[in-house]
């Protein structure tokens, strides 16, 4: 069944906080995943979240601060001295404690690592900063379990319990040589059916994908999706072992990437949350809206350019809209499928190739709906010349809406830019422009005025 956080629970959590009940708050947050109480911490006020930490042990902290919104950890964190940071820390994998300790001021890191008693893990996590972020390095945990090519089965077996207490979820065993260098994987299931004198190097297979430690997060989330792995090494340009990545982290990379996105397809320029300052928000927001200032003159100026056709046929007037949402809708629906394309790997074959299938797509679709117009004006007010010039220039802004959706995502992702910039305001604004042009002339071409 579900988590759900109920009024009747918050209220319960704040009435046992305010008495004092430890062995009561204790008893409740037993029965909890971890997920699910840093849901609770988020809905209750800030001293009631900091009163729980304190009082739950680290083994149960750590999960539930990697889960917490990072404004939320950062405010705890600052009513927490290092020795409890680091507590917390050296309950964790090494790359949630990396991600945990890189959030903090360097004065405050130097305090919390000087804490940690495990040097070891100390060691893990400072490499791990040193990664760029972003990078597979970034991603990557230490704790793995990893075996020797010439070791037999029956050495390995007793060397992989010794390794595995350290490893949340043992998804593959790697093999490596005396160099440490990757040479292949080992599953579960040919280690159990082995023969106890067998060596590694004769049941292991050399087929193992990895990634380079500076390789981008998202093409290591597109080649985990390809090949459906839970979990995948990471090496150096040595071929040395260094980590693993999981899943998980994958997912987060995928999360991440995706509400970046969105967000720069509805028109913001940087990460916010709901809850950040007016001052953030409108930094935000008002680039794309002054973009789309910028293109209200624009279209303006063209307008006023037409004013005599106006004059003489008030009806296209009162068609501008709609020649200049259905550019903007045409234009955001192409531009979306080639982002999704290129973020999925999918768009395969040349640029001219992709703009010839969209301009006959559109051109297509184009006809269909000018048909329809053209029946509806025509029908309206008996004067066929002005229904031709609309529909027309309907048929020739959906073309061009349609070229221009497809094309700048795929120029831009040839720059290297994050091509998702290319959907919202950046389009609409550019085809509502080319679009109320391009309905004039063709409109004044047609009419003869």
């Amino acid at each position: 069944m579900a988590f759900e956080i109920t009024k009747e629970l918050i209220e319960n959590v704040a009435i046992l906080i305010e008495n004092r009940n430890d062995k009561g708050l204790s008893s409740l947050f037993s029965e909890m995943h971890y997920a699910d109480i840093a849901e609770v911490l988020e809905e209750i006020s800030f001293d009631e979240a900091v009163y729980i930490i304190k009082l739950l042990d680290s083994e149960t902290t750590s999960d539930i601060l990697i889960e917490l919104h990072e404004d939320v950890r950062e405010k705890i964190f600052d009513q927490l001295t290092a020795k409890e940071i680091a507590e917390e820390v050296e309950e964790l994998d090494s790359d949630d404690a990396a991600d945990i300790i890189g959030e903090l001021s360097e004065e405050r890191q130097e305090a919390v690592m000087s804490q940690i008693e495990d040097e070891e893990h100390v060691k893990e996590i400072e490499e791990l900063l040193t990664y760029a972020e972003n990078s597979a390095g970034s991603l990557m945990a230490k704790e793995l379990v990893k075996v020797y090519e010439t070791w037999t089965v029956a050495g390995c077996m007793r060397r992989i319990r010794a390794q595995a207490k350290d490893v949340t979820r043992v998804h593959s065993i790697y093999v490596v040589d005396k160099h440490n260098k990757l040479v292949g994987r080992l599953s579960l299931k040919d280690l159990i059916i082995a023969k106890s004198d067998q060596k590694i190097a004769d049941i292991s297979k050399s087929n193992v994908d990895a990634v380079s430690v500076n390789e981008n997060d998202e093409e290591v989330a597109r080649i985990m999706a390809k090949y459906d792995l839970e979990a995948i090494p990471v090496i150096d340009k040595n071929n040395i072992l260094l980590g693993r990545i999981t899943i998980d982290d994958i997912v987060d990379v995928l999360k991440e990437e995706a509400d970046k996105d969105y967000q720069m397809a509805a028109g913001l320029t940087q990460d916010v949350d709901s809850d950040d300052s007016i001052f953030n928000l409108t930094k935000a927001r008002i680039p794309w809206l002054f973009l789309g200032l910028i293109g209200g003159v624009g279209a303006f100026l063209i307008m006023e350019g037409f004013q005599d056709l106006f004059s003489e046929d008030a009806i296209l007037f009162f068609f501008t809209p709609l020649i200049a949402a259905m550019a903007g809708n045409v234009g955001v629906q192409s531009s979306a499928i080639i982002v999704q394309g290129l973020a999925n790997d999918d768009v395969k074959g040349s640029i001219n190739n992709r703009l010839i299938k969209e301009m006959l797509l559109a051109a297509l679709n184009g006809l269909i709906l000018a048909v329809f117009l053209f029946l509806f004006i025509w029908l309206y007010n008996g004067e066929a010349q002005k229904a031709l010039a609309i529909s027309v220039s309907l048929i020739a802004v959906i073309i061009v809406a349609g070229l221009i959706g497809t094309f700048i995502p795929l120029f831009l992702n040839k720059r290297g830019i994050d091509p998702a910039i290319a959907t919202g305001p950046f389009i609409t604004t550019s085809n509502d422009i080319f679009g109320i042009l391009i309905y004039f002339w063709i409109a004044k071409l047609i009419i003869g005025i």
